[in-house]
């Protein structure tokens, strides 16, 4: 994949994520705060159903796509059996009026399960359309995928406000669902040689059962993560309230700015180490990036640490507690990123199942975590949990993949983290009554950094400068 084709896949993620940031955050101003958690809810929701439905058959589909000549059939094959699995099981709750409403959102309302049905099928078809798009190389249609339906939804809300539309729960799903359908809907036009091709192939049982040998474990890797990244918000639902679920949502999208970090490095670093891989040359630098990741991390959330009460200018008063929760919910996105450097050996000895695994044991940890926490703390409890357990499941991978490929130095690796966890849940639990004492905790880590990782961050500001540089030359010239 050539360096401009990396990017046109980044600019879906990186969009996406600043799009993210500005969407929860606007909508705290207009809409009440219990139906904001319910939005949670629903998207958490849309996540699920992609996940479980398509049961892994989307992953065979990428998988098997440059092996098979009929790719339009290997299409069908890949979404039909999770769509009409979806559209039977969704038939048996209708069934049932208001069940879906009720369940998600606590108001048993025929009209809101019909929005969600809705939002549940497009959501579906747009994950495949999307794959068309992606395993064909069309890098910046693929990140519209990402992209537009944080801006329909920014756009739909900003008509709400210019129009002085109620601000119901209805017209919140309402603009929630639109936005997912009109992406489907442009992704439908994007590819539509491929899936009309797919409704006139035949449909062959033994092709899709042998996807679905390959698929189906997948799911349970898939659910363990999602239960790492999604549980806290259903366990608020179940054991606190939507408006403490609305509160930690909005601290989750605030903190997702750092998935404009995990999602480029990403791109950019699984096709690298794994070249590294094949000619056998240039591992080595896999602990030297090891090192600049955790210099950032480390930095990242000390100043989140320092500076997160500059939140509260961009919220509505009852978000207050965000300023203290964004900074456990960095964990995600930057613990997520720093162990992408440290798992390189189970992708290279290609034994997933130990991946499979880390995500399973970190998902206990984040259920044991959310039931002790959540009952006293409430969202903060939720995102010390979320956060402890991706410190574990940094550890594990890197355990994992150490006994799988080779040994690498990690003392000052695990030391750091578990210090910045410590700090963030400390922070987040009882920041409000320790603020001074946490501002010369996160100034000591910084101080400590600036010694540990000194040729690192020379090295960066060198770079940059250099970066900087040439580009004035190059614009003076």
């Amino acid at each position: 994949m050539t360096p401009r084709k990396i990017v046109s896949f980044a600019i879906g993620p990186v969009s996406g994520a600043l799009f993210g940031l500005i969407t929860l955050p606007l909508v705290t101003w207009f809409f009440a705060q219990e139906d904001v958690g319910r939005l949670s809810m629903l998207q958490v929701t849309l996540s699920f159903s992609v996940l479980l439905f398509s049961l892994g058959l989307d992953q065979a589909y990428v998988r098997e796509f440059h092996e098979r000549k009929d790719k339009p059939a290997l299409l069908k094959h890949a979404a039909l059996p999770g769509f009409s699995l979806l559209t039977f099981t969704i038939a048996v709750l209708l069934y049932f009026g208001g069940l879906i409403s009720d369940l998600l959102f606590e108001v048993p309302a025929t009209h809101l399960s019909l929005l969600v049905t809705l939002a549940l099928l497009a959501n579906f078809t747009s994950r495949f359309l999307s794959l068309v798009l992606r395993m064909n190389e069309r890098g910046l249609a693929y990140s519209m995928s990402q992209l537009l339906p944080k801006l329909l939804l920014v756009i739909l809300i900003g008509l709400y406000v210019l129009l002085d539309v109620k601000k119901s729960l209805t017209n919140l799903v309402v603009a929630m669902t639109a936005s997912v359908v009109a992406v489907t809907m442009v992704f439908a036009w994007n590819t539509r040689a491929e899936w009309l091709k797919a409704i006139h192939s035949s449909f062959n049982c033994i092709e899709v059962k042998s996807m679905l040998r390959f698929g189906l474990p997948l799911i349970f890797g898939g659910l363990a993560f999602w239960g790492l990244t999604a549980l806290d918000k259903v366990f608020l639902r179940t054991l606190s309230s939507f408006e403490e679920l609305a509160v930690y949502s909005v601290s989750v999208s605030f903190a997702a700015a750092a998935t404009i970090f995990q999602s480029v490095f990403s791109t950019v670093w699984a096709p690298t180490v794994y070249k590294w891989a094949s000619s056998g040359q240039g591992l080595e630098n896999v602990e030297k990036t090891t090192r600049f990741v955790l210099a950032i991390v480390v930095l990242v959330f000390c100043f989140a640490g320092l500076f997160s009460w500059i939140v509260t200018y961009f919220l509505p008063p009852e978000y207050d507690a965000v300023q203290w929760i964004v900074v456990s919910c960095l964990g995600y996105p930057l613990l997520y990123t720093l162990s992408e450097t440290t798992v390189v050996g189970i992708g290279i000895s290609r034994r997933s199942s130990f991946a499979m695994l880390a995500a399973l044991l970190a998902f206990c940890v984040n259920i044991i975590g959310n039931l002790l926490l959540i009952p006293e703390f409430g969202a903060e409890g939720a995102a010390v949990s979320t956060c402890i357990s991706f410190l574990v499941f940094f550890v594990l991978r890197t355990e994992f993949s150490i006994h799988l490929w080779r040994k690498m130095p990690r003392t000052i690796v695990y030391a750091y983290t578990s210090i910045i966890v410590l700090l963030a849940s400390i922070f987040t639990l009882y920041g409000n009554e320790l603020a001074e004492i946490m501002i010369i905790g996160w100034i000591i880590v910084i101080l400590a950094s600036c010694i540990s990782f000194k040729r690192e961050y020379i090295a960066t500001f060198k770079f940059v400068r250099g970066r900087t540089k040439l580009n004035l030359d190059g614009t003076n010239s």
